[in-house]
């Protein structure tokens, strides 16, 4: 265990590099899960009186799941831009520790959007249910909290290119 720490945590950054890219995924992961469960229950509801509003409550389910593909694309990210995938390890520990707060800070931005956006979305279908002819209008209310995920996918996107550029950084 001693050499397992030295190795990936004090010689090299891929211990704290790996497990922030798979905090991503599980924090995005959780949320999203929990996100669609709200929405979907609210669905569920509906369809039981209407079912030929299927389609379009469909979307709206499905809105919080995003969140989970963005922490899946922040993982994937990381590990490529380390050498992970090629197999040859390249992040000095203080950049793989930027690289374990990048994903632990999206992962937590991704569970808690999904979470009010499958909040939202149950709003949004309960607005389709008395007013299906609002359907389209109802989706921007789940959609503007996807905002929010959609600037932390971007923002790890850019700290991941920036901590892991080649040649290193420069403190000046």
């Amino acid at each position: 265990m001693e050499e397992f720490l030295r190795v990936h945590f004090i010689q090299t950054g891929l211990g704290w590099a790996g497990t922030g890219a798979l905090l991503a995924v599980m924090f995005g992961g959780i949320g999203s899960a929990r996100g669609i469960r709200i929405a979907a229950s609210q669905a569920a509801g509906v369809l039981s009186e209407k079912p030929e509003l299927f389609g379009r409550l469909l979307i709206l389910m499905a809105m919080p799941g995003t969140q989970g593909f963005y922490g899946f694309i922040c993982a994937v990210t990381i590990a490529m831009r380390i050498g992970l995938i090629e197999g040859v390890i390249h992040v000095p520990p203080i950049n793989g520790m930027g690289l374990f707060f990048t994903g632990l800070s999206m992962g937590i931005v991704l569970w808690r959007s999904a979470i009010s956006q499958g909040e939202a979305a149950a709003a949004a279908i309960n607005l389709t249910a008395k007013r299906p002819e609002e359907s389209g209008r109802a989706i921007l209310i789940p959609a503007l909290i996807e905002t929010y995920a959609v600037v932390a996918l971007l923002a790890a996107i850019l700290m991941v290119m920036w901590l892991t550029k080649p040649g290193g950084l420069t403190i000046s």
